[in-house]
């Protein structure tokens, strides 16, 4: 069944490209800013220091309960049940061993890889768990053995597969021929008609032990690491899961912290698993992290999971955003967080020095009025293709905004009437008294003009993709192949202010202060185009943008 499936994984891969060309804005400035948030919020140092009702006295604070000198022995073994492991004598199940692992040394590194045999179960969506005993030096995790001590013994289980949902192939055909996708058509032919989970492998297991010798006040361990602690007087006989949020009382001394580090692992690292997959790779590695490194990815982690279940960030955007932290030379990744938080400041700055601009407008003289018609038919036709397309609420919501904002600028630039035809409603629009005729002139010739050009352009590209590519429906054609023309030929739409700018030789009209921030804005942007994974037309978009504000600046330039 499963061998059924495997084109899905392609056809997923698609439905991401798709999506991230539909954002017209990036998505790792949004999540810099709730990284921003979440820190700020969870790391408050000035909480109060608890007593004991009982005596009135200050409890004890917490201590790591080893010394800088400890050693570690490390067992892990394999196995496709997740409870507790009790088959110690079963030598083959033992795939790593190490022993006399130092605490605090930080050269400490032991890795090793192996090749894991898949079994039937496995290759039919099974899973593969990896039972990990990290004891006390000497001590055995064998309750059997006389040197178990239930004191010295951490024992987490860790999954080494993942299941993932696969999207089915939605039906698209070429409207010409009827011919369908080949992907829905190898579909249909594995009979598959709803969503499918598969059983993916990580192929890689990280874990580390913190180096923290902190004394914690009783309370104040940091709330978003507080549940990774093991406390002595709290501490299971039972295993746990790997980086699980366990809630122990805080009560005396506390373990090493143990953790599981799957921060790098992301979907393009995952391999399904099917009946065709003979064996699997396993890279195994220890090392130690500091404590704010740790803490580090703890609190990402879970800034990301905050940011997908409350706002509906997706997992696109945030692999993206660890694609870039680890790809990235560091001097480019420092300046591209710098540029993020300006390009947030500039955004907000030219949105509301538009909204004042067009808000305290009484006189149209010199600006386009069919520039803004036409920027209010992009905005919807992006809208639509979003809709479309299924995109996540959050861009849908944003675009909605985008929208409504420039249908609200044609009630300033226009005369919005309802008017009535054989009792049908329709809406009129009206040139306002200071639409001068100058510039009502200028503006409908660079209309004519611009028509010459985009017309073709629009219609050329709805040909080829009407005979070339496959669609959903009629509808999904025209909006599909107008957001192409939008995204690639948008730049054209600065073409009737241009022309009404070196006609009147005069600048005084425009919205200086939102044009610089958004100026400034598409500069970062194509920087992120540098950056950032995505579509060859997107990119395009964004260099088009700086191409647009050169031509501006220099037809400007002429008129002074």
């Amino acid at each position: 069944y499963q061998r059924r499936v495997r084109g899905l994984m392609e056809q997923a891969q698609q439905v991401g490209g798709e999506q991230q060309q539909n954002r017209r804005g990036f998505g790792i400035p949004r999540i810099l800013i709730f990284i921003g948030i979440y820190f700020f919020l969870f790391n408050n140092p000035f909480k109060s220091t608890p007593v004991d009702p009982k005596t009135g006295k200050q409890i004890p604070p917490h201590q790591n309960l080893v010394s800088p000198n400890q050693f570690f022995d490390l067992r892990v073994y394999l196995s496709e049940v997740n409870s507790s492991w009790t088959n110690f004598d079963n030598k083959e199940a033992l795939i790593w061993q190490e022993k006399n692992i130092h605490y605090t040394n930080w050269d400490e590194h032991r890795e090793k890889s192996i090749k894991i045999p898949t079994t039937e179960s496995l290759r039919n969506n099974g899973s593969l768990f990896a039972h990990i005993f990290l004891t006390f030096k000497g001590v055995s995790p064998n309750p059997a053995d006389k040197r178990y001590n239930p004191k010295k013994v951490i024992y987490v289980i860790y999954p080494l597969t993942k299941y993932l949902v696969i999207k089915k192939v939605k039906e698209t055909k070429n409207l010409i021929s009827g011919e369908l996708s080949k992907d829905f058509i190898k579909q249909k032919e594995d009979n598959i008609t709803e969503d499918v989970i598969l059983s993916h492998w990580k192929g890689n297991l990280t874990f580390n032990l913190v180096v923290d010798f902190t004394t914690y006040s009783s309370g104040k361990i940091p709330p978003q690491v507080a549940p990774y602690f093991i406390f002595e007087k709290s501490k299971p006989s039972g295993p746990l899961e790997c980086n699980r949020q366990n809630n122990f009382p805080e009560v005396g001394n506390y373990y090493p912290v143990f953790y599981c580090n799957e921060f790098w692992i992301t979907r393009d690292s995952l391999t399904v698993i099917n009946e065709t997959v003979d064996s699997l790779n396993l890279t195994m590695l220890y090392q130690p992290i500091a404590l704010w490194k740790w803490s580090s990815f703890v609190q990402l982690e879970q800034s990301f999971s905050m940011q997908q279940n409350l706002f509906g960030a997706e997992t696109s955007e945030i692999e993206e955003f660890k694609r870039v932290l680890l790809e990235t030379n560091p001097y480019l990744l420092i300046l591209t967080f710098a540029v993020s938080m300006l390009h947030m400041v500039f955004d907000f700055l030219a949105f509301k020095n538009d909204i004042n601009f067009w808000k305290n407008r009484k006189s149209m003289e010199g600006l386009s009025v069919r520039t803004i018609y036409i920027n209010v038919a992009c905005q919807f036709i992006i809208f639509l293709y979003l809709l479309d397309n299924e995109t996540s609420w959050m861009i849908l919501i944003s675009s909605g905004v985008g929208v409504l904002i420039e249908f609200w600028k044609i009630t300033k630039a226009a005369i919005v009437k309802v008017k009535y035809w054989n009792g049908v409603p329709y809406i009129s629009l009206e040139d306002r008294s200071t639409y001068t005729s100058r510039t009502k002139e200028y503006d409908m010739i660079a209309m004519r003009y611009l028509s010459y050009l985009l017309y073709p352009l629009v219609i050329g590209y709805s040909i080829y993709s009407l005979t070339y590519n496959t669609h959903k429906s009629w509808y999904s054609w025209v909006v599909g192949s107008l957001a192409g023309a939008v995204y690639t030929f948008g730049f054209v739409m600065m073409t009737p202010q241009l022309f009404i700018n070196y006609s009147l030789k005069s600048v005084a009209h425009l919205p200086w202060r939102a044009f610089v921030y958004k100026a400034l804005n598409t500069f970062i942007d194509d920087l992120f185009a540098f950056i950032i994974k995505m579509p060859t037309v997107h990119r395009v978009a964004c260099f088009r943008d700086g191409f647009s504000f050169f031509i501006f600046c220099s037809v400007n330039g002429d008129t002074y």
